[in-house]
């Protein structure tokens, strides 16, 4: 059994639906149900006994104690974060508590388990903490790509926080022993990606004949990664990473914000078509550049693939043609997750109070 923290959220739930669906191990799934935690993302998984769901919080120790203690994990993946720039900047007290403050206690819960077990126990236990690319900061055209060497340099409230998180759980293995693994990934997309992140949210406009704001120039690179190969990523780490150890994950495709927006749209114009036969880039509109906006973001995945074999399975193309595909034909979770709706399915199909209690 493994322990798996933000299991609701976009990766996690990803991740969650993958590691199920690929073995029999069960998970148990700890999730806050903040604004981008989504049950509806997991209703497949309702009534089975290989997943168990908790409301709750990582910074809450008496709960997160509770389940270490009744459910034995051999492994804990910690998905949990708050993870919006944009929100960041408006609100960065959330994001110093639950990164910061919730990384910290959950690694106090988690060591005071491990440093319990009996030896074999504790010499197969593992921490996996899921991180970013941001941590590392901005990279000019020329700059090479992020390896696991680069110096933390980052540059607004969300990635400074995930920068903290990063090094609490280096130090806790170098203080504590703490049998952790570390992993940066770029930017991910694919299924369930809550619609207020650029390619979700330029789908979601689109079809709604709203305009797709592009800040600035639309010229930010960026690195994608298809979500299920994130997933795949971190699964081939937890099982044969050298503890201590950073991977970064990336998927080579690195591509400004603006090719990403004209990608989105052609396979709109191909796969469903505006009423009035215009294209869909004709509702592009540029806006004032948001703070601090890092210029490009780039990850160097050779120590992952040298080391352990990974490589992402997708190439942008075929990634997103799969989102794309998969928005169209999921419709519903797209507005169900919009109106608030889902929050209310989730008291319906949960007992969400009985579950963290």
């Amino acid at each position: 059994m493994i322990l798996v923290t933000g299991g609701a959220g976009f990766i996690g739930a990803n991740f969650v639906l993958d590691w199920i669906a690929n073995g029999d191990e069960p998970v148990v799934n700890l999730d806050k149900l903040t604004y981008a935690g989504n049950l509806e993302t997991l209703a497949s998984l309702k009534g089975n006994p290989k997943h168990i769901f908790v409301q709750g919080d990582i910074g809450d120790s008496a709960l997160v104690d509770r389940l270490l203690a009744e459910h034995k994990p051999r492994a804990v993946v910690n998905f949990a974060a708050e993870s919006h720039v944009d929100r960041s900047i408006h609100g960065p007290e959330d994001f110093v508590q639950t990164n910061v403050l919730g990384t910290f206690r959950l690694l106090e819960s988690v060591r005071g388990h491990w440093s319990a077990l009996p030896a074999e126990q504790k010499t197969a236990f593992r921490f996996l903490h899921v991180s970013t690319d941001e941590v590392y900061g901005s990279l000019s055209k020329t700059d090479p790509a992020f390896t696991e060497e680069n110096k933390y340099e980052p540059n607004s409230p969300y990635s400074a926080s995930k920068a903290a998180s990063d090094h609490l759980v280096r130090a806790w293995h170098h203080t504590y022993g703490l049998p952790v693994l570390t992993t940066n990934c770029s930017n991910n997309y694919g299924p369930f990606h809550f619609p207020e992140k650029l390619i979700p949210l330029m789908i979601v406009n689109a079809l709604a004949g709203k305009s797709l704001p592009v800040y600035g120039d639309g010229m930010q690179v960026r690195d994608w990664l298809y979500v299920k190969d994130h997933c795949s990523a971190i699964r081939r780490v937890l099982e044969a990473g050298k503890l201590g150890e950073t991977y970064n994950v990336g998927g080579w495709n690195e591509k400004p914000n603006i090719e990403i927006v004209n990608t989105v749209c052609a396979l709109l114009d191909e796969l469903r078509p505006r009423a009035d036969g215009k294209p869909y880039k004709e509702q592009i509109t540029y806006v004032t550049d948001r703070p601090g906006h890092d210029r490009r973001y780039a990850i160097d995945a050779r120590k992952l693939e040298a080391e352990l074999g990974w490589k992402p399975a997708e190439t942008f193309d075929t990634g997103i043609r799969k989102t794309v595909e998969w928005y169209l034909a999921n419709g519903e979770w797209v507005r169900n997750v919009q109106s608030g709706a889902y929050r209310e399915w989730v008291e319906k199909q949960y007992d969400t109070t009985k579950a963290a209690a």
